[in-house]
């Protein structure tokens, strides 16, 4: 299948939608979208790639959708675990799978997990990795002496590096968020060109952190830019926290993490705008916050609102979930993405 249009891409677009909303726009039409990423714990959509990431929702009070949209027939099928959807140019993928008994089953799944990524990416001919949203259950929990997230960053880079992908610098965007119980959930948009990373002047590169944090450091960039079509270029943007240099800082203290996860979230805004004429803007993104603990949501919602301001797209459209951060210490994680009319620097 080729892309729509010779020379370039189709347009991407992403709309934020009640799962209600959702099912009213399709209903009695042929799919729209390459897929949805459905937050929440239950309800996967009729869409061709449905993908629920198993958190709680805090707010809005109904589950919300993103729905990846793109111009274009849309071509859908299955490699391994994988549900894919492309037109040619933009594929999106989800896979669930659970784990055995072994006391080394998250690793071996994780590898597993990513080998069906990499096949998808082969069979479809959309070649890059653009995001990938990862949700495990008992992320911070003990496996044979082995924190279950040190064991998900092993089997992921082994699965990288035999697959000859960028597990280091050129990684793409992606986050990890434990859910209380389910299966390893993995979903992600890829493209037919290359996105441009992007890290943060304020952070060591994920992937060169000490060895503190595990035998293999975690595999993504703090951010990507890519060509969305129509003129627009995409900013998908990491889950981000309160980490200073490889360190977290502000141990303890919610409101403390939540405006350094602020200030760092501007500082990748900055360093995009390093390598791309468009102009974004955290008031207008999509944003996507993880708190810790439930009971911390109001103070975090007011801390992000006063940042961005209380009428903002930003704050009406936020989506507040309870899931567990990928770090122990680390109380909130907040992602984004936007799309600003301009072009990516070469």
């Amino acid at each position: 299948m080729k892309a729509v249009g010779e020379g370039h891409a189709p347009r991407l677009w992403v709309q934020r939608l009640s799962a209600s909303a959702w099912q009213a726009l399709n209903a009695g039409k042929p799919p729209i979208a390459l897929g949805c990423l459905v937050y929440g714990r239950g309800g996967d959509d009729a869409s061709q790639a449905p993908a629920n990431t198993g958190t709680i929702v805090l707010a809005p009070a109904e589950p919300p959708v993103d729905v990846w949209c793109s111009e274009g027939p849309v071509a859908h099928g299955r490699c391994g675990g994988v549900r894919w959807a492309h037109n040619g140019h933009w594929l999106f993928g989800a896979l669930e799978l659970d784990e055995g008994s072994e006391g080394d089953a998250l690793t071996a799944l994780s590898t597993r997990a990513y080998r069906d990524v990499f096949e998808t990416l082969a069979h479809t001919g959309c070649d890059h990795l653009l995001r990938l949203w990862n949700y495990l259950p008992g992320i911070n929990a003990d496996a044979g002496g082995m924190e279950r997230y040190r064991q998900f960053n092993s089997g992921r880079q082994q699965a990288f590096l035999e697959a000859g992908q960028a597990a280091f610098e050129g990684a793409p965007a992606a986050c990890a968020l434990g859910t209380r119980d389910g299966p390893l959930r993995v979903r992600f948009l890829a493209g037919r060109h290359p996105a441009v990373p992007i890290e943060n002047p304020r952070q060591t590169s994920a992937y060169h952190y000490p060895p503190d944090y595990g035998p293999h450091s975690p595999t993504f960039s703090r951010a990507a830019l890519a060509d969305a079509g129509g003129g627009q270029v995409a900013l998908l943007i990491s889950g981000t926290s309160s980490i200073v240099g490889h360190e977290s800082v502000h141990v303890g203290d919610v409101a403390a993490q939540t405006r350094e996860t602020l200030a760092n979230l501007r500082a990748v805004i900055e360093s995009a705008h390093q390598r791309s004429s468009a102009r974004f803007d955290l008031a207008t993104a999509d944003c996507v916050i993880y708190v810790r603990r439930g009971e911390d949501a109001t103070l975090i919602r007011q801390l992000f609102e006063a940042e961005v301001g209380a009428e903002s797209p930003a704050a009406r459209r936020a989506i507040v979930l309870e899931a567990d951060i990928c770090r122990a210490d680390l109380q909130v994680e907040i992602e984004a993405h936007a799309f600003a009319p301009g072009e990516v620097l070469p």
